[in-house]
């Protein structure tokens, strides 16, 4: 019998007294889904979500009673998130789909667990376990977890027809849990139907997109996508540059410690073209943040082959640090990848080591003059101004911003006073 009930998760009290809880005067609970799958993976258990035969509102009627704080974060689908000792825990009504369109579905509460289980994605996403901390399988999820294998649930083309997201879901769990090539069916399935994520809501296709590309190493999942259409058709962008430079960037990542980043991932496969990011920042509905991220990237100079430590500094000045630390990380990862073969690409890893430990710790200097001092000095209002203002800065940028203000100051002035001398006839 496989049980989770020595993981140190399932002893929390929290868990404990909710479950307990829930499983008193005919209701019942389980623990649902990837705290179960993850267990018996032995991976680490962050989320704890529960599934039980109590209609929503028993459940806040129930949590009042017990004191246990309630909130309806989706109770029109069944789910509630109770919090206790300040740790969530996400309980849904078992559900079975009543008409599915493909984006969203309408649900019909019950009490008969295997209809829960089979209207699930993935057999590995579909294990319940009790309290008592037996594991129960409806979808034979056992021998997939086994395996590593990544399957759906029953028809895989019904699967993805109830909800196209899915087709995401497909790889981001190959790429987080999968081994070996992906499960042949779901494979077709998901080339078949790739046409229909466009109509998906941007937002969704760009979440599942990014937990994706955060994933510790995702660039299997990313060439069989690439074999599937399915990338083409959420990134076409990629379709003439690749995703070769993914599997340097992930040894780099581990070589120098870097956290996996979904959108330095993304640029690594993508063309660094301004106005075709802002389209795609636009298309997949990206953060402010992150639109504003690839546009660094994009407009930061290429790091060259031999590159003063001087004059990347006057390069950090000017372009900030966000897009050249991108681009000096993605240019470390690929001459790594091909220093075997190539002498001259260690020496520039090395040197894009030095420029990135520098760029790290990067505090952009404070030019000392400002407007008011040309003014100041006789400069009248206008465009002259920053015109002047901006030939003395581009100066102290030339020498490495060593010239204080004192210095500045008298070139202020002598520039002042060439531009008030009469032209000579």
């Amino acid at each position: 019998m496989t049980s989770v009930s020595g993981e140190a998760w399932f002893a929390d009290p929290a868990l404990v007294r909710v479950l307990a809880l829930l499983n008193s005067d005919g209701g019942e609970a389980r623990i649902a889904g990837g705290a179960v799958r993850n267990s018996l993976m032995g991976l680490p258990v962050a989320d704890i979500d529960i599934a039980t035969t109590l209609r929503p509102e028993a459940v806040v009627e129930r949590a009042k009673a017990a004191g246990i704080k309630a909130v309806p974060t989706g109770i029109e689908h069944g789910t509630v998130t109770l919090v206790l000792d300040g740790k969530p825990f996400e309980v849904t009504t078992l559900r079975r789909d009543v008409a599915t369109d493909g984006r969203r579905a309408d649900v019909a509460f019950g009490t008969d667990w295997r209809a829960d289980a089979e209207r699930r994605d993935l057999t590995i996403n579909a294990l319940y376990a009790t309290d008592d901390g037996t594991v129960i399988d409806l979808v034979n999820g056992l021998s997939d977890i086994e395996s590593r294998t990544v399957r759906f649930i029953g028809d895989a083309a019904t699967r993805i027809a109830e909800d196209h997201l899915r087709i995401l879901r497909f790889f981001r769990f190959f790429a987080l849990y999968g081994s070996g090539r992906p499960d042949a069916e779901g494979l077709k399935a998901c080339a078949r139907a790739k046409d229909t994520l466009g109509k998906l809501s941007a937002e969704r296709v760009w979440s599942e997109t990014k937990k994706l590309l955060a994933a510790p190493d995702p660039g299997r999942a990313l060439l069989w996508m690439r074999q599937a259409g399915v990338l083409t058709a959420i990134l076409p962008e990629t379709e003439k540059w690749g995703i070769d430079a993914i599997p340097g960037l992930v040894d780099a990542e581990t070589a120098f410690g870097w956290m996996p980043d979904a959108l330095l991932r993304l640029a690594a496969m993508v063309p660094p073209d301004r106005a075709r990011l802002k389209a795609l920042a636009g298309r997949l509905r990206l953060s402010r943040a992150e639109a504003a991220t690839l546009d660094h990237w994009a407009g930061a100079p290429e790091i060259a082959q031999k590159l003063a430590e001087t004059a990347f500094e006057r390069l950090l000045y000017r372009n900030g640090a966000e897009g050249l630390t991108m681009r000096l990380k993605l240019a470390l990862a690929s001459a790594r990848a091909r220093g075997l073969a190539d002498p001259q690409a260690l020496a520039f890893a090395g040197l894009c080591q030095r420029l990135l430990a520098k760029a790290e710790t990067w505090h952009k200097p404070t030019f000392p003059l400002n407007g008011a001092d040309v003014l100041a000095a006789g400069i009248p209002a206008g465009p002259k101004v920053g015109a002047v203002l901006g030939a003395i800065e581009d100066a102290w940028v030339a020498g490495n911003f060593h010239d204080g203000r004192t210095k500045l100051l008298a070139r202020l002035e002598a520039l002042a006073r060439q531009e008030g001398e009469p032209s000579k006839a």
